[in-house]
């Protein structure tokens, strides 16, 4: 049990820093780093309590505190990815319409300039 607790600890440990400097050489922007810094420091929290470990396996019905753990981490970032789709799916979007406002500007430019040409 304390060998996958310190694997979780140093691997949250290791998210965490990653996610700084990845913030830091401006990689990933601030607002969508907050939940990877989030739920990196719920899985370092959680691996080194035993106490609230224990608790959250009671609560969960799970018999192997590390099996709730995984569990819960599991879930914390299941969250994040699902946050990220949604960014994701609102940025797809908003592509889709600044493509069809820059077609339109291009439509009226064309034809402008067809129109000064015919009065030439």
């Amino acid at each position: 049990m304390d060998g996958l607790l310190n694997f979780l600890t140093g691997l949250s440990v290791l998210l965490i820093l990653f996610v700084l400097a990845s913030v830091r050489r401006a990689h990933i922007r601030v607002e969508y780093s907050v939940s990877w810094f989030a739920a990196a420091l719920i899985l370092l929290v959680v691996s080194r309590s035993e106490s609230a470990l224990r608790a959250i396996s009671g609560l969960l019905g799970i018999g192997v505190p590390p099996l709730a753990l995984l569990t819960v981490a599991g879930c914390v970032f299941l969250i994040v990815l699902f946050r990220l789709s949604v960014i994701i799916s609102g940025l797809k979007d908003a592509n889709i319409a600044l493509a069809q406002r820059v077609a339109i500007l291009e439509f009226h430019l064309r034809t402008l300039n067809e129109k000064t040409e015919a009065h030439k």
